[in-house]
């Protein structure tokens, strides 16, 4: 990168961390801390909430998810606004009038302590492991084509996330998060601006979106019934829907977001803004994604974004591989001259390009096999790297800093939102609520903030652990899944099921949760029905174990 970029990375970074510091540097107690003494408004909770869950994993895998599998995976998302209204209908109110920290505290309400610890618990395991995720998201990538070691990274940007969240608290996260998805939306406009400048001149609209559907790329909507399938309307209405329940109502990364909201009204007018305005917010995403994809086809691509397999091929002369890149080129070619005759004439889009896509997808799952055949060390999907090569290589000096700015500020947002609410569970449900003694209110704030740091050293150690999977939107949403069903159906069971007794839906969700591992690791169901198969499972063996007792 260049000194400009570099300048305005650093500047960007160092500014939100000292701002939000500052801000909400004098936390008296554990109430100001972790709750914000309630202050924030509607747009405050609305934009932290968003932030939380547009993480670095969102801005570089979403795209790359788009360019390679289409929009579809919009989907995932159709049943959000209707959990955004149940959450405002039965979770804000009686959280609000129990004045709780966490949302576990009202399972003990409900229940008894071992429920409330047991959810806690299942909390703690699947947020720990998606914070190190969302520090290894940009710290992988930003280390392969940066140059810098990924532990360096991992820790950068950990550091930079435990100062100002181990300062400021709660209310350190909501005020950051605003600046950041300031940051965060320039960065992708200026990106839509550029694309479009660079798009060939009579490539009109009308020709953009029938060469992004006659490549399968706008296929929105799919209404098959086949489970195996992973994004449907089914799954994104059912599964989706008790998933975006579970992640809003009872996941502490977002219910601490809105706990600190002045009033019930503040709160749901906030959740209300998310559930309106996130949809869109995926959708342009993704159609940077398909517009990264439509740039590519009309300008030299290689046939893998990972530098990594790329250095893997110059090194390495191997005759197989360069026969597979000459056919890639010879493809290349061929299609840019089917490609002037689509844009200089008004026919259709040309069967035969249809054709040269097929074999150039053939042509790069050959590469990823010989280079997993020779050498498994490297990474070979290369979705999480498509959008971050054009940024490196095609955006204008100054720019490409505001973009990788982008990418960490996202980490930083979701990675802090998470630390925050783990060290809120871990003192408030389990320190302070096994505690024999009571202590003072200092001890619990300082105990909070030892737990913050833990936590984030936990986070950075696992993120220098991790490893790419198949894409790291869908390990995130896979990690959640396992878990979030299991804790949604001890929620509807407090919520609807009156005569349930803590015994029974303790045990009728440690007896789900199990199954959710078989099902999981022993089927190829989607992971989006797990949830609604753990909630449902909860709920019903809740009921029979009641009628057994």
């Amino acid at each position: 990168m260049h000194q400009y970029d570099w300048t305005i990375l650093i500047v960007t970074l160092l500014f939100i961390v000292i701002y939000g510091a500052y801000k909400t540097r004098e936390n008296k107690n554990i109430q100001s801390f972790l709750k914000g003494n309630n202050s924030s408004n509607w747009f405050t909770i609305g934009v932290s909430v968003m932030a939380t869950q547009a993480s670095a994993i969102t801005f570089l895998s979403t795209p790359g998810q788009a360019y390679y599998d289409g929009m579809g995976f919009l989907q995932f998302y159709l049943g959000l606004p209707l959990a955004m209204i149940i959450i405002c209908m039965f979770f804000v109110p009686l959280y609000h009038k129990l004045k709780v920290y966490t949302a576990y505290e009202f399972l003990e309400n409900r229940f008894d302590r071992k429920t409330r610890t047991l959810g806690a618990i299942l909390f703690l395991l699947q947020r720990g492991l998606a914070a190190g995720i969302t520090i290894f998201a940009p710290s992988i990538i930003l280390s392969t084509v940066l140059g810098i070691d990924i532990k360096i990274l991992n820790f950068l940007v950990g550091f930079l996330v435990i100062i100002y969240t181990v300062t400021g608290g709660t209310k350190a996260v909501n005020i950051t998060q605003k600046q950041q998805m300031f940051v965060i939306f320039l960065g992708l406009f200026s990106v839509f601006f550029i694309l479009i400048e660079k798009y060939p001149e009579n490539l009109t609209v009308s020709k953009f979106l029938e060469y992004s559907r006659s490549s399968e790329k706008f296929n929105i909507i799919d209404f098959s019934l086949d489970p195996n399938n992973r994004y449907t309307f089914w799954s994104g209405i059912t599964g989706g829907l008790f998933l975006a329940l579970s992640y809003f109502g009872t996941d502490q990364s977002q219910v601490q977001r809105y706990i600190s909201g002045k009033s019930v009204k503040e709160i749901r007018l906030g959740l209300i803004f998310n559930g309106i305005f996130k949809i869109p917010m995926q959708f342009f995403i993704l159609i940077l994604g398909v517009m990264v994809f439509i740039f590519f086809e009309f300008n030299k691509s290689p046939i893998n974004y990972n530098p990594q397999v790329i250095s893997y091929m110059e090194k390495n002369h191997n005759t197989e591989l360069y026969d597979i890149n000459k056919k890639y080129d010879e493809l290349t070619i061929n299609k840019y001259s089917l490609q002037k005759s689509f844009l200089s004439s008004p026919s259709k889009f040309p069967d035969k390009l249809h054709s040269i896509q097929t074999e150039e997808r053939k042509l790069r799952d050959q590469i990823k096999q010989i280079v997993s055949k020779n050498d498994n060390s490297i990474e070979k999907n290369d979705k999480d790297y498509v959008f971050l090569h054009f940024i490196l290589n095609y955006l204008p000096r100054g720019l490409i800093g505001l973009l990788i700015a982008v990418i960490i500020c996202a980490a930083m947002s979701s990675t802090a939102s998470e630390l925050n609410a783990l060290a809120a569970t871990t003192t408030v449900d389990l320190y302070k609520r096994n505690h024999v003694k009571p202590k003072t209110e200092r001890h619990y704030l300082n105990a909070t903030k030892f737990f913050t740091v833990m936590w984030g050293i936990i986070a950075i150690i696992f993120a220098s652990f991790g490893t790419l999977f198949e894409n790291l939107i869908q390990l995130v949403n896979i990690i959640g899944s396992i878990f979030y069903g299991t804790i949604l159906g001890i929620f509807l069971v407090a919520f609807f099921f009156k005569k349930i007794k803590s015994n029974s839906v303790f045990y009728s969700a440690c007896i789900s949760q199990i199954l959710i591992f078989i099902i999981y690791f022993k089927t190829d169901i989607s992971y989006l029905w797990l949830n609604f198969i753990g909630a449902f499972m909860t709920i019903l063996f809740a009921n029979i174990l009641r009628k057994l007792n």
